[in-house]
Order: structure tokens, then sequence, then C-alpha cells
């Protein structure tokens, strides 16, 4: 058994704002989705071999403790994940950094709100 996808939610709109996050910021490339489920809106996002699916849902409410982990290949490539980040104004927060025995880590949240874990072995 392995994992296909993560899914995380957006407000109805919102597949713009998720872009801007999961594309531009985390650097994942959209992918179609198929025929029979795009008129549900949302967007999916793929990695080699990570998928995240966006979902509409309504109401909305970001996952704030639930969240997906994405494991990088190195610490530098961690630091700079955290720097195109900020740079797009998301925040890397830090403060649990070497809470997770043999990796380092920061948290930040997507553009709307879902908690987001990004983590590389020491």
């Amino acid at each position: 058994m392995r994992l296909h996808h993560v899914q995380v939610a957006c407000p109805p709109g919102g597949e713009e704002a998720a872009r801007r996050f999961y594309a531009d910021g985390l650097g994942l490339t959209e992918i179609a989705k198929p025929a029979d489920l795009a008129g549900r809106g949302g967007a999916w996002f793929r990695h080699d071999g990570v998928e995240i699916h966006v979902g509409v849902e309504d109401p909305f409410a970001p996952a704030r403790k639930a969240h997906p982990a994405l494991l990088l290949d190195d610490a530098a490539a961690l630091e700079e994940l955290a720097a195109r980040l900020e740079a797009l104004g998301f925040e890397a927060d830090w403060r649990e950094r070497h809470t997770f025995p043999g990796h380092e880590r920061f948290h930040t949240r997507d553009t709307h709100g879902n908690r987001v874990e990004l983590l590389s072995c020491r």
C-alpha cells in the first residue's frame, strides 16, 4: 500500500489563490482533473510522486492541525523553499525545526490557512 494523494480544502472560488501557494510557492505542477470531476472545482497538483488535491468545500474551514508533510532532498532545498515561500508572502515557522528526530522542518499555511509541513533529513 502507498499513499496516492492528500486532499486539502479551499472555499468556493479559491483555486487561483491555491495555485499561488502550491504551484508558485511549492513548485508543484498543476495537472488536469478527470472530466467527470472537473465540474466540482478545485485543482490538483503533482511533483515526483507527490499529489495534492485542493477540493472546494462550502462551508469552508481550514485544516489547522491535520496537514500534508512533504519531504525534501536536503536541508539546502528546505532553506530555499522557505525563502521562496517567504518572498511570496507566506510565513515559514521554524519554531519546531529540530523537534522531529533526524529531520529539520518548518510549518507554513497555504493561502486558505491549511497547515503544511516541509521537512528534510539531517
